[in-house]
């Protein structure tokens, strides 16, 4: 059996925490990960010394401001962050609910900001946070814009349903995307949450090329479809601070 290098063993330390689980016992992380304690133990503790990983007041481990620190200072979505705000925080006063930017990753949209009120209609995403491709409408922006081989791969894969609204289907599906593309929006009613309605378009940088997904979470009801005009909006001001216009 080949053994996991160090390298290895301490990233699936660093994927053992999440949104639900920020903090963890030691044996939590053994558990998780499927390190022996000794070798948790082992490898958290030079983390800690590192300041990657933090002790709390109880003894628990969480994600160290060291490792904040440096994935921040060069992250490669910095530039499109800054560009995004200013137009996503006039674009959130405007639809009262939730404003986002979500990047490609591999068969998922990772999302990179988003910006919430109170009281909002439901919202499964978090900055950090990742969907699958074909139910999000972030994500059917970026896959009607990638590779004829990723949407392959994506209606390969057998796309899991959330809601009865979730396209799934293999010919739907590539329709949808389809007409994505045609349209420059995608509007998703109910697709991972039946009272909410995801509408994406796309982000352009340098030679036209889509970058990101801009998008809003609304209630799913009549009203939907009259934000599509501020989020275009919102999203040709940001591909024209990016050059991409």
């Amino acid at each position: 059996m080949t053994r996991d290098s160090v390298l290895t063993r301490a990233v699936s330390i660093f994927e053992a925490f999440d949104p639900d689980h920020p903090a963890l016992s030691v044996s939590e992380i053994a558990r998780r990960t499927g390190l022996h304690v000794a070798t948790a133990s082992r490898l958290v503790a030079e983390l800690v010394g590192h300041g990657l990983l933090a002790r709390d007041e109880q003894g628990r481990v969480r994600v160290g401001m060291r490792l904040w620190e440096l994935a921040s200072r060069a992250a490669p979505t910095l530039g499109l962050r800054e560009a995004a705000m200013p137009f996503m925080e006039d674009l959130h006063a405007v639809i009262g609910h939730h404003t986002q930017l979500g990047v490609l990753d591999g068969r998922e949209v990772l999302f990179v900001e988003r910006l919430s009120m109170p009281n909002s209609v439901i919202n499964v995403t978090r900055v950090a946070g990742r969907l699958p491709l074909h139910a999000s409408s972030s994500g059917l922006v970026l896959l009607a814009h990638a590779s004829p081989e990723l949407l392959d791969d994506v209606v390969a894969g057998e796309p899991v349903a959330y809601t009865a609204g979730t396209v799934v289907d293999p010919r739907r599906l590539r329709a949808l995307v389809a007409d994505v593309r045609r349209s420059g929006v995608a509007f998703c009613p109910g697709f991972i949450d039946e009272r909410a309605t995801g509408i994406a378009v796309p982000v352009r940088g340098p030679g036209r090329k889509v970058i990101a997904a801009l998008s809003v979470v609304v209630p799913n009801d009549g009203n939907a479809r009259a934000q599509v005009p501020a989020l275009k909006a919102a999203a040709r001001g940001v591909s024209r601070s990016l050059g991409g216009l």
